[in-house]
């Protein structure tokens, strides 16, 4: 049977974009649907705007650490217009470096929602088009709790739309988002309360990751209640008026409420059903080569649920245009990924955790960690401290885990990465001479 295309892909986010243009680079006839702005949530209401608020929350600090080193005192005010005006021009440069992307590898573009009408043949904006193998890379949605009032909350695709700087905001959820959001907003100068449900931040990652955060944030002004979630929201002349479960049994009046509570693959109006794609937990279910229960349905990124990562996505695409247009058959490693929070006191992370390292092992680990203030801090007059951590396996000396807290952790571990990759031990960081003075160093002289 002849088919339109040799590839269509659903979804112009950075796995479907990195797929269609590998696979076009193979001589594959490839197009792209999309509704929304190129680059998927990445760019557009995720890991590059917010970023760039990640750097503007930073200034104050770097003004007051400035007079440590004999600089004169700084007073400057945020224009929260210019700053949001600025992150989207920049969102707008990166959409246009994506069209072009996609031009310049001769991927047809399509504008609107694509669904199926049978595993080879989708709709998009009443056209219909058929395709050899179809890629599903339409990424996820940030969800919100299921309590009285929450429509009044908005979720992270709004925190770049907001047209004033609240004063105070709530943050439900200690996730990674809700713990970044909450140091952006406390170092733009906003009031920050957040409720997370357990006793720490970042259910998943190091524990020393966990605590170093928590007590960074919460010695920069953040309120942290714990065990705590919202039972409900009312909209008062005062503000947004939160009523507290639990053991706090008090109301808060807020002008923004953030629900960071979550995200889920966004798979609703794709039609799966009429391709027959099995859904598993609410996510598309793929084998180790991203292929769904159709043989020529694929999908990749947040919508599988694997690992929400914006590289893994890529990888997952590449690995796929690869093994199906390529001739080289290989699949996604999930091993050693490493990952950052962008949060103040900054962290990053690679491996295993001290936790999983003894789950897998007993009591053949030892762990090697290290705190202390670093040299620029010894003028800046400010008592911050990083954490270095690495969980080693004692039989074999092969690192585990680097596990970092402080400011350029994630520059840091981005090498830790390299190293844990190609399964270096402890003898191999300890025989490397570290640069002097830096922070790094102190992963290479862990006794």
């Amino acid at each position: 049977m002849t088919y339109d295309y040799d590839l269509f892909v659903i979804g112009g986010g950075s796995g479907g974009i990195a797929a269609g243009r590998r696979a076009a680079q193979y001589g594959a006839k490839v197009a792209v649907a999309e509704y929304d702005r190129l680059g998927g949530t990445c760019v557009n209401r995720g890991c590059i705007p917010k970023k760039l608020m990640v750097y503007a929350s930073h200034f104050p600090d770097l003004f007051e650490d400035a007079q440590g080193f004999g600089w004169s005192a700084v007073q400057s005010t945020l224009d929260w217009q210019k700053m949001i005006t600025a992150v989207n021009k920049e969102l707008e440069r990166l959409n246009g470096v994506y069209q072009n992307m996609l031009g310049n590898a001769k991927v047809e573009l399509f504008r609107g929602y694509a669904k199926f009408l049978d595993p080879h043949t989708l709709e998009i904006e009443e056209r219909k088009v058929t395709a050899d193998k179809i890629l599903i890379a339409v990424g996820g949605y940030p969800v919100k709790p299921d309590i009285p009032g929450i429509e009044h909350a908005i979720t992270s695709d709004d925190m770049f739309l907001l047209k004033e700087q609240p004063k105070s905001i709530l943050i439900m959820g200690g996730g990674y988002i809700g713990v970044e959001f909450a140091c952006i907003m406390n170092g733009l100068g906003s009031d920050v309360t957040q409720l997370i449900r357990r006793n720490l931040i970042l259910q998943g990652f190091d524990d020393d990751i966990r605590s170093n955060i928590q007590e960074g944030m919460e010695s920069h002004g953040i309120e942290i209640l714990t065990s705590c979630e919202a039972s409900s929201i009312e909209k008062t002349p005062e503000g947004l008026k939160v009523t507290l479960g639990s053991k706090h049994q008090e109301t808060i009046v807020v002008d923004v409420i953030l629900a960071a509570t979550g995200r889920k693959p966004k798979l609703k109006n794709l039609g799966l059903e009429n391709a027959d794609v099995e859904i598993n937990n609410g996510a598309i279910a793929v084998d180790q080569y991203s292929q769904t229960s159709q043989q020529n349905i694929f999908a990749v990124g947040d919508c599988t649920d694997r690992m929400n990562l914006t590289p893994v996505a890529i990888g997952e695409g590449r690995a796929f245009a690869d093994t199906q247009f390529g001739g080289h058959s290989r699949t996604m490693s999930y091993e050693n990924i490493p990952t950052a929070i962008f949060s103040t006191p900054e962290a990053a992370t690679v491996g295993l955790t001290e936790a999983q390292a003894r789950e897998q092992y007993g009591d053949a680990v030892k762990v090697y960690r290290a705190k202390f203030k670093p040299t620029y801090h010894s003028l800046s007059g400010r008592d911050e401290r990083v954490m270095v951590k690495l969980v080693v396996a004692e039989d074999t000396d092969k690192v585990l885990g680097a596990h970092m807290v402080g400011e350029h952790a994630a520059e840091i571990i981005q090498g830790m990465a390299i190293a844990l990759k190609m399964g270096a031990t402890k003898k191999d960081f300890d025989a490397t001479v570290g640069i002097h003075p830096s922070v790094a160093e102190e992963f290479v002289t862990l006794r």
